[in-house]
């Protein structure tokens, strides 16, 4: 494809010469004969400074936006005044516009994203339809499962997946926005036929600044990032950020549809959640949806309603929306029970922000309350290092006013001494008056957890969920809470068979 049809659409300050492009690349490391380069600032690093090297690795043309650059001997050249916004036209030319050849529903807010998202693609599954999901657990491409390097990848990469989706048969796309690529740019140009906001809590402010900043970059999705606001907004209506939304969609010319637990246009009714899943009636706009699910909390009956909402807007049929639910037996990482035979209860959970430690430890004390037990819920969680300090100690407190026992300890430090992040969580979890023990090393906090429970006890691995390594300045190290467990828990002697060693839904399905 030549370089200048490649910049059709894109904003262009300066250019000059053309050639004909094979690859785009905005990775120096990546550039061979034929790439065309295009150098962007980013959050940490400035790909102006890999110019030369993409050059010399073969690069025959260069979209800068560095003002400060100038045209190499013998290279296309375009100057432009943002790159993001550049590279996501200049993507979706090289891929010939898969965007506009698929129907895409974008999922945001701070806790639910992955839930909702592996429920809808569940529904359209059931539906007949073939799907392209991309998320913070992995990314799903027909039926293929593929590695998530981010929630929300480059448009070159997303463009790159939705024409594989398509080459695959795929009609639909789910995708959870994150609040990052929502304000960097990274949908740029990607038209949401359905938008879907879950809720907004106390998270990301290290990058954010406060939450007005936090609900502006979500609020993005709703408006249209440089493309027209989505056709439907679905909505949570007990969220007061929803509520905000309502109004601010209907003003951009979006259908609004509402859900929550006792109203909006999607309800829930007859609510009853035990420790085999999740049984409740949705009253839809259809008419009512009887719905079994095998997963369990309140959360996720918010969850299931987005997800049923949004279905409907897509043309899915009551019946499917209740076979797509009923379908979906867990989601790594998701209050995912590890059973190897054990007396007590051992749950690995995602929850990294204080409300999901409220929701998640409240769950547990609720089934313990059902079964009539007087087990102790025993925490185990740390905060990561180079984020939003001051969620800290609202972590600790709201892990501390949940549990019997809180085991501080590492969650991903990152560039931070672990100690001083304990100790920022610390002050939380002592104002909860619960008790509490200090271990850096997060191996040995979760032995030291599974060690001090008895019988008809609850242990919550809290924090990272579905991850699979540990970030700290030492590097980034093989990690995985459900392993970390197994293991610890086949020492001490219990049958850790596979077929043993099922997540709660998928025992009970």
């Amino acid at each position: 494809m030549n370089f200048q049809d490649l910049l059709d659409g894109a904003e262009i300050l300066a250019q000059s010469g053309d050639a004909s492009v094979t690859e785009v690349e905005y990775d120096s490391r990546k550039a061979k004969p034929g790439t065309l380069f295009v150098a962007m600032r980013g959050e940490t690093s400035d790909g102006n400074r890999y110019i030369d090297q993409a050059v010399e690795k073969g690069a025959v043309a260069v979209v800068t936006d560095s003002v400060s650059e100038t045209q190499r001997s013998g290279v296309a050249w375009a100057q432009v005044p943002h790159g993001r916004r550049a590279l996501a036209r200049i993507s979706a030319n090289f891929y010939m516009q898969p965007a506009n050849r698929i129907s895409t529903t974008g999922i945001t807010g701070t806790n639910g994203k992955s839930t909702t998202a592996f429920l809808l693609e569940s529904i359209l599954s059931a539906s007949g339809r073939k799907s392209l999901l991309v998320g913070t657990i992995e990314y799903h491409v027909a039926g293929q499962i593929l590695p998530a390097p981010h929630t929300t990848p480059e448009a070159l990469e997303l463009n790159q997946l939705l024409a594989q989706a398509l080459e695959a048969g795929a009609t639909e796309a789910v995708m959870e926005v994150s609040s990052h690529a929502l304000d960097q740019q990274r949908v740029f140009g990607i038209p949401f036929d359905v938008a879907v906001f879950t809720n907004l809590t106390r998270d990301h402010l290290d990058y954010h600044k406060d939450m007005d900043q936090y609900f502006a970059a979500k609020r993005v999705l709703f408006e249209g990032c440089g493309t027209e606001a989505p056709r439907v907004a679905v909505l949570n209506a007990d969220d007061p950020y929803g509520v905000q939304l309502a109004e601010f969609s209907k003003s951009a010319g979006s259908q609004v549809v509402t859900y929550g637990l006792g109203r909006g246009d999607f309800h829930a009714e007859n609510v009853d959640i035990t420790l085999r899943g999740t049984r409740f009636d949705i009253a839809s706009p259809e008419g009512k949806i009887p719905i079994w699910s095998p997963l369990i909390g309140k959360v996720n009956v918010y969850n299931i309603l987005a997800a049923a909402a949004a279905a409907s807007e897509r043309g899915c049929s009551t019946n499917h929306i209740a076979e797509g639910i009923a379908a979906l037996a867990f989601v790594p990482g998701r209050f995912q029970r590890v059973d190897c035979g054990q007396p007590f209860t051992v749950v690995v959970d995602y929850a990294h922000t204080d409300d999901a430690l409220r929701n998640l430890t409240a769950l547990s004390r609720e089934f313990m309350t059902q079964a009539g037990g007087r087990g102790k819920v025993i925490t185990v969680f740390g905060c990561g290092g180079d984020r939003d300090r001051a969620k800290r100690p609202l972590m600790g407190e709201a892990a501390g006013r949940g549990s019997d026992l809180v085991v501080l300890t590492s969650d991903n430090p990152r560039s931070e001494d672990p100690v001083t992040i304990i100790n920022d969580a610390l002050v939380g979890v002592q104002r909860s008056n619960t008790k509490y023990k200090i271990e850096p090393d997060r191996q040995a906090a979760i032995a030291l957890a599974l060690s001090t429970a008895m019988a008809g006890d609850i242990v919550l691995l809290a924090g990272k969920g579905h991850e699979k390594t540990q970030v700290s300045r030492a590097g980034v190290r093989p990690f995985d809470d459900v392993e970390a467990a197994r293991n610890l828990l086949r020492a001490s002697g219990y049958d850790c068979d596979p077929e043993k060693t099922k997540t709660l839904a998928e025992r009970t399905a």
